[in-house]
């Protein structure tokens, strides 16, 4: 019997893993837009994206920008591993996810020091700074795109990214809130080299996080080499 030589899903997949990451090698080195349609992760279904805690520390800074690596008070570069983070927006009704366009998509997270941008603390005072924040509007195809740092450790918490989905058109009102995480194996070598392990606090493993355990299963990165850095691609699936 001749084999089916037809790519089947799992094929498919890791099809779509290598090209998001060779995209995401171009655009962190500013050679070529973004990971496009045909780079990012598949979809596993259309479902709903669970919602999570927004924190204690975000702020609406109203920056417009996709590359937050850059604290734009002094110029200054967060130092890390770069990850190109790409999300796209949907709606979801009846079995089928419908493009949002127009979303106003923030996202925030700690340094490899496991420290928040323009916040108050017991470890830090950085009132003032904006490094690691910004937004972006979804395109036609419900796409924004981000080139950011793997996140440190924030004490207590396992190693996440914040992300806030705000809508206002016929369809859709209000906003979701929600948090991305990370393989434990993979944050295991990110973080054993500099400057995470010079500078990073004490880590909580993602089975001994409490938000996590609410969801966070279905809340975690596909992540994928992409030259000195990570890309990844995440599908944000609301409810009208």
């Amino acid at each position: 019997m001749k084999r089916d030589s037809r790519p089947g899903p799992v094929s498919s997949r890791r099809a779509a893993l290598v090209a998001l990451g060779a995209a995401g090698v171009a655009w962190l080195a500013g050679r070529s837009p973004a990971p496009t349609a045909s780079a990012q992760v598949p979809a596993s279904g259309c479902v709903l994206t669970p919602a999570q805690t927004e924190g204690p520390y975000f702020v609406d800074e109203k920056l417009r920008r996709s590359d937050i690596r850059t604290d734009p008070s002094d110029g200054s570069v967060r130092p890390g591993a770069p990850l190109a983070l790409q999300l796209r927006v949907s709606s979801v009704a009846g079995g089928r996810c419908v493009p949002v366009s127009g979303a106003i998509v923030d996202i925030w997270h700690c340094d490899a020091a496991g420290i928040y941008s323009d916040a108050s603390d017991t470890r830090f005072g950085t009132r003032g700074s904006k490094f690691l924040r910004g937004y972006q509007v979804t395109d036609a195809s419900g796409r924004v795109r981000f080139a950011t740092i793997y996140p440190g450790a924030y004490p207590g918490r396992a190693v996440h990214i914040h992300f806030k989905v705000r809508m206002a058109d016929a369809g859709h009102t209000g906003e979701f809130t929600s948090q991305l995480y990370f393989d434990d194996a993979l944050t295991d070598r990110v973080h054993a080299q500099a400057p995470y392990a010079v500078l990073g606090a004490r880590r909580t493993r993602n089975d001994r996080d409490g938000l996590f355990r609410a969801g966070g299963r279905q809340l975690q990165l596909d992540v994928v080499p992409a030259g000195e850095g990570y890309a990844a691609a995440y599908e944000v699936g609301i409810g009208r």
